[in-house]
């Protein structure tokens, strides 16, 4: 064992037990990060606006801060965009996290001083709690790959601003900085299939021991790292053991990952976004991440199905129960005040208290009362798979209301991986057992089956590259963007029937 591997561990111990601290007084520790909130942003506009002065408890600031999205809070945001000071948060911010928009364009998230360490200790305390539990420490002596966006900064305003991930990329520690790759000339490249390509060509020799990013995009990197070597990418990595991934569910993509790398891999889930980090996976053992209570985040949670009624009910931490699907709404050190980023999760454990992502809030299908979630169509497609060879690359669903004849029904738009004879041999029987997982799931969903108001799955077969290609036509292909696994209407998948 390394001095290096041997350090790693002393550390893991550390970090874990300083984390169990928090993790017995998760009440206590919201308290206290709320307070802290409110008493460092009274002499903000906003917290003048809202008068900061006056809240003395959670029940003050849920009726004199009302629950907003971007589109909402931009015109504070504007503000501190154009260089104003103490609008949202004292001072300015560091840098502004660019993300795309849907009405507004591209979104500008605050990161603040205050803010910005706990982005960087998220991911490493990710990775001691694998080290503490697991033991395994041998992979810190290889090399990491870290898929992500451009380290290439703008400046607006005497603000730097980037991709998330390109703006982490400054705050690699020293420790890190020999294992890490790709080199930095490679990571700057702009367009994502030129960069995947120079990867591979730097890392194909290299010892690398940790892989890390979006599942959709790593496996882009797998697919031409095999192509290049012709043997499965375990082979190629004799000692990559651990994959590191956020963004999306891993599940619907294991099976394509365990078979292009040719063997097993542990993992560990994220929870990351530009308005803050906000889980990890923290055991092997557990289902579920763990949401971070001492993070500078003060956490709220409104029911999913109460979300869009008239001032819907607020809950904090002491409040949520298990299998309940909450929007995540969130106030923090970087100046977002309930402050709604669009995911809904579900509580797995309550001691701790472990999450997993759900979905989106404005992604869904209900174009007949069904609800249907993110998480129910990837454990249907997930459910399908089992004991078959089926492998899928990507997926979306929408629905279908005007057919040209027959019933409505949801359309599931697939891109099976061919390459591996990864196609079902009949697609009436794998749209048959998807039907019937999302039939168990989603009661709605089933009473729409029985009552003949919708028919059973169809799915459409996407050609291969086509969801790469969607996403290179809109000018989101690679780094942070992923496609959408549901929608209420049918501009993606017209979209992707265009291709």
């Amino acid at each position: 064992m390394s001095i290096k591997s041997t350090a790693a561990k002393f550390f893991a111990k550390k970090i874990y037990n300083k984390t169990q601290a928090w993790v017995n007084e998760p009440i206590k520790t919201q308290n206290k990060v709320f307070l802290e909130l409110i008493q460092e942003a009274k002499k903000t506009q906003f917290g003048i606006d809202h008068h900061f002065d006056t809240i003395k408890s959670f029940e003050d600031f849920s009726k004199q801060v009302p629950i907003r999205d971007y589109e909402e809070l931009k015109p504070y945001v504007d503000r501190v965009v154009k260089g104003e000071p103490n609008v949202l948060w004292k001072g300015k911010p560091l840098y502004f996290a660019k993300t795309s928009g849907t009405t507004s364009g591209a979104k500008y998230i605050p990161l603040t001083k205050e803010s910005m360490p706990f982005h960087i200790e998220a991911a490493r305390n990710a990775i001691l709690h694998y080290i503490h539990e697991t033991g395994k420490a041998d992979f810190v002596d290889g090399k990491m790959i870290f898929l992500q966006g451009s380290p290439i900064l703008e400046e607006k305003n005497g603000v730097k601003l980037g991709r998330l991930s390109g703006i982490v990329a400054h705050f690699v520690p020293k420790y890190l900085q020999k294992n890490r790759m790709p080199s930095w000339e490679s990571n700057c490249i702009e367009d994502w299939e030129t960069k995947v390509n120079a990867i591979v060509e730097e890392t194909f020799d290299k010892n690398m021991t940790v892989i890390s990013g979006i599942p959709s995009w790593v496996q882009m990197y797998f697919e031409k790292l095999q192509q290049k070597g012709g043997k499965p990418v375990g082979e190629i990595f004799k000692n990559f053991n651990l994959f590191i991934y956020g963004g999306v569910n891993y599940e619907p993509y294991r099976a394509k990952f365990e078979n292009l790398i040719g063997r097993k891999v542990d993992s560990i889930e994220l929870f990351p976004a530009s308005e803050g980090f906000f889980a990890y996976q923290d055991s092997q053992k557990e289902k579920g991440m763990l949401l971070l209570l001492n993070s500078g985040i003060f956490y709220e949670f409104i029911k999913s199905d109460e979300f869009y009624t008239e001032n819907p009910r607020r809950y904090t931490i002491g409040e949520v129960e298990l299998g309940i699907n909450y929007v995540l709404i969130i106030s923090t050190n970087a100046g977002l005040w309930g402050y709604n980023i669009g995911d809904t999760i579900q509580f797995t454990s309550l001691k701790p208290y472990r999450v997993i992502v759900s979905g989106r809030i404005k992604h869904y299908i209900s174009a007949f009362g069904e609800h249907v979630i993110g998480k129910e169509v990837e454990n249907a497609l997930k459910e399908a798979m089992e004991g078959t060879t089926i492998r899928v690359n990507e997926f979306t669903v929408a629905p279908q209301i005007n057919p040209s004849e027959g019933l409505p029904y949801h359309e599931w738009f697939i891109e099976f991986d061919t390459d591996a004879s990864g196609e079902p041999e009949n697609f009436n029987l794998f749209a048959e057992a998807i039907d019937n997982a999302m039939r168990k799931q989603n009661v709605y969903y089933d009473d729409l089956i029985v009552g003949h108001v919708l028919r059973k799955v169809v799915i459409t077969k996407v050609a291969k590259n086509g969801f790469q290609d969607y996403m290179k036509s809109i000018g989101k292909l690679g780094g942070q963007n992923k496609i959408p696994r549901l929608s209420n209407d049918r501009k993606i998948v017209d979209q992707l029937n265009e291709q």
